[in-house]
């Protein structure tokens, strides 16, 4: 399963790599086009640009419509997009739907177990398709101001739902993978086919029917906004500070809205309106939650009863509930080896680690999915204990 894993993961990242750079660079080709000196302009040329890669100078030229002649050889862009959304399923099923129990399923809540949990990840993914697609059809996706009013509840609601069904780690991927799963749809339901269709009117020399193709860098560019919170989805899975938090979910927003607000600075930038104030704001609103984050780390420490455990007796929490994985040799049919090489048999393996240790226990990130049924009075002990390490 490790290996598996590794080389879906591996395949996953190479296709994303490729689908994310095509998106950043062709939105950087149309912001950054300036018009055209008149003799190209009469050829039917929009706008083009000048760059130097590779050892020598490029010249681009973006048509209006049709260019004199059509190319024998015209490049597509679609399958970095497909080969990313197949490997990202797959690194899902390898992960998150064959071992449910362990990465999946949240313990306390009210899915009844694997299969339950398996469906209505299936089931949220679509609905967030379908109703991306919807707001598109429907013309609100085309009208800024009111896509972010419709939106904004939608995103809250949705990622407060993932947080409610899903373990704390599995919300913030599926958030990542009901984008990306938007993304592509993008791609397939509406930029292939307005681009197919614009060629097929060429080539039969009809007039080219401009909305289609509207619509289609509309999608375009939507999808470049949710390029950098789809990236932090996908390496979330490190940081169970964040996604273990109680309020993770909104945690989960606050930087989703933050990473595309940012990419829009970028995007403005290319067309030469260079707005610094709101990557500023980005970088303000990411430190005032770092701020709110560090100073909930620092509340009062949890209390049983007042009594620190004796070590014997919080070891024995551990052995019973944390080295089923945090062992030389792990019991947990999912590990071959301890995970982070962290074992934990001895006292002082945890002094070591206390800090790592209360986050994941407090953030009921550890046991995964509770597998071994740590009890709320086990878990508020054991934590007691860790701080008494410190």
């Amino acid at each position: 399963m490790d290996l598996l894993s590794l080389v879906i993961r591996w395949l996953h990242v190479i296709a994303g790599i490729a689908w994310i750079g095509a998106s950043f660079y062709f939105i950087w080709l149309d912001n950054s086009l300036r018009a055209p000196p008149a003799w190209k302009a009469e050829r039917g040329v929009k706008g083009d640009l000048w760059a130097f890669h590779g050892g020598g100078i490029y010249e681009v030229a973006k048509y209006a419509a049709a260019p004199p002649r059509m190319p024998k050889t015209l490049h597509w862009f679609y399958w970095e997009a497909y080969s990313t959304w197949i490997t990202g399923m797959l690194l899902a099923v390898a992960v998150y739907y064959l071992q449910a129990e362990s990465f999946l399923v949240n313990g306390a809540g009210p899915l009844s177990g694997p299969a339950a949990a398996i469906a209505a990840s299936l089931a949220l993914i679509a609905l967030a398709a379908a109703l991306y697609e919807a707001l598109m059809r429907s013309g609100v996706a085309a009208r800024g101001a009111l896509l972010a009013v419709v939106a904004l509840p939608l995103l809250c609601a949705y990622s407060y739902g993932l947080g409610w069904l899903f373990s704390g780690r599995a919300a913030y991927v599926h958030l990542g993978m009901a984008l990306g799963t938007i993304m592509v749809g993008n791609v397939f339901f509406g930029i292939i086919p307005a681009q197919r269709r614009f060629v097929a009117q060429l080539e039969a020399g009809e007039e080219p029917d401009a909305a289609p193709l509207a619509r289609a860098k509309l999608r375009s560019t939507h999808n470049n906004y949710m390029t950098l919170p789809v990236l932090f989805c996908m390496i979330s899975a490190h940081y169970p500070l964040l996604y273990g938090h109680r309020h993770g979910w909104l945690l989960l927003v606050a930087i989703a809205l933050i990473a595309g607000t940012a990419r829009h600075y970028f995007n403005l930038r290319h067309r030469g309106i260079v707005k610094p104030g709101i990557l500023a704001g980005c970088a303000l609103a990411f430190a005032a939650l770092a701020a709110a984050l560090l100073l909930d780390g620092r509340a009062p420490a949890e209390s049983a009863g007042g009594a620190v455990p004796e070590d014997a007796a919080a070891m024995s929490i551990v052995a019973e509930h944390c080295t089923v994985c945090h062992a030389p040799a792990p019991r947990h049919s999912a590990y071959s080896a301890p995970p982070g090489g962290f074992v934990f048999t001895h006292r002082d393996d945890l002094a070591a680690l206390a800090d790592k240790a209360i986050v994941s226990v407090r953030s009921h990130y550890m046991p995964l999915g509770n597998l071994t049924g740590m009890s709320e009075q086990q878990r508020q002990q054991l934590l007691v204990w860790l701080h008494s390490l410190n």
